[in-house]
């Protein structure tokens, strides 16, 4: 019957994954979390992120080059870091845009880069609309923040032009997964600004648009109960959103 329904997933060209069918998580993720050198507020989210899973889900390897695209303080950048290694290195990339709103998330960055046990970790920081990487990479990831390239303090951001850039600094057959709050079907951009959720719709049809193939979706951070009618800081619902996990690959 699961030989059966993976082929049936595979024929419309999107596997899902939910929370209670998540593969292991994987032995460098593993490790990643385990670092001694993580601070107890990121501990103390984990509950909430499942980071173990989500970036099990990315495909992230040893020696993986990734772009943390929009890292906020760096909870994510301090687990890539460890988790692709001594022969991987993680680029935090901070639009000027959000370097200027929230220049104490450059500061926590600029921290961890400059600690000797995160020495692969470079800060970037560049006009969204400029974005680029120094070398071929094989993730481009970015959570909770993918919405707020269409709000007012990102320019609005050319997101045509943004995802055809990320493409473009992609490996042939490398990922770009997008994690963001959901907003509910057919709103589109409606709550972006004022709720910071997004039509998960919207994301699907951006990234597409620029040649990327939506190869996977993951349930593990669903949760029906939130009725996207909430703005996700909201202490009712912050840290319980409903959220959309996409996984896109530039084709070879």
């Amino acid at each position: 019957m699961k030989s059966i329904l993976l082929l049936a997933a595979l024929v419309v060209g999107v596997l899902h994954t939910s929370a209670a069918s998540a593969e292991p998580v994987a032995a460098n993720i593993a490790a990643a979390l385990a670092d001694a050198g993580r601070p107890p507020k990121d501990i103390a989210s984990d509950a909430q992120r499942h980071p173990g899973e989500v970036l099990t889900f990315t495909g992230v390897h040893a020696g993986d080059s990734v772009a943390d695209l929009m890292p906020g303080s760096g909870y994510f950048t301090r687990i890539f870091s460890k988790a692709v290694g001594a022969t991987g290195h993680v680029y935090a990339m901070v639009p000027q845009e959000f370097a200027t709103r929230f220049p104490e998330g450059v500061k926590a960055l600029n921290a961890l880069a400059a600690d000797p046990a995160y020495g692969n970790v470079s800060v970037l920081i560049m006009p969204i609309n400029a974005f680029s990487a120094p070398v071929p990479l094989d993730l481009v990831w970015t959570a909770q923040n993918y919405h707020d390239m269409y709000d007012a303090f990102m320019g609005p951001a050319d997101v045509p032009r943004v995802n055809k850039a990320i493409r473009a600094a992609l490996k042939p057959g490398g990922t770009y997964l997008v994690l963001d709050h959901a907003d509910a079907p057919g709103t589109g951009l409606g709550g972006s600004e004022t709720l910071h959720r997004i039509d998960p719709q919207v994301i699907k049809t951006d990234v597409t648009a620029a040649g990327f193939v939506l190869e996977a979706e993951s349930d593990l951070l669903r949760n029906p109960a939130d009725d996207h009618k909430t703005l996700v800081f909201d202490p009712a619902i912050r840290g319980h959103t409903d959220q959309v996990i996409f996984r896109f690959r530039n084709p070879r």
